[in-house]
């Protein structure tokens, strides 16, 4: 209910930024699928950031959406890195985000 009332006030009355941490946490699996339209349907008016490990979360989104969060094993630093374009489509060809996030492709693995 807090994440409903959260991405579905008008757009208006939204912070310029939102970030969740692991939203989809106690949710049932097709509930994953309303969380994502509600997130997609609050980014047409603010920034949302959200951190998660779910699979069909991150299937609900573009590949252009994601940006994979790793440590940096030398500095020490999180390093952020979007996708690469023409890597994740020939992957996406035969896989889904999750299927290529678990193979370690895109990274952003423990």
């Amino acid at each position: 209910m807090a994440l409903a009332t959260l991405f579905l006030q008008p757009p208006e009355l939204l912070p310029q930024v939102i970030f969740v941490d692991e939203p989809e946490l106690g949710l049932h699996p097709q509930a994953v699928d309303v969380l994502a339209s509600m997130v997609k349907k609050a980014t047409e008016s603010t920034q949302v950031i959200m951190a998660t490990q779910s699979p069909r979360l991150l299937d609900s989104f573009d590949y252009k959406d994601i940006i994979v969060a790793e440590k940096d094993r030398e500095t020490g630093c999180t390093m952020l890195k979007r996708l690469d374009e023409d890597e994740v489509k020939i992957w996406l060809e035969d896989y889904s985000l999750s299927q290529i996030w678990d193979k370690n492709i895109i990274g952003g693995q423990p």
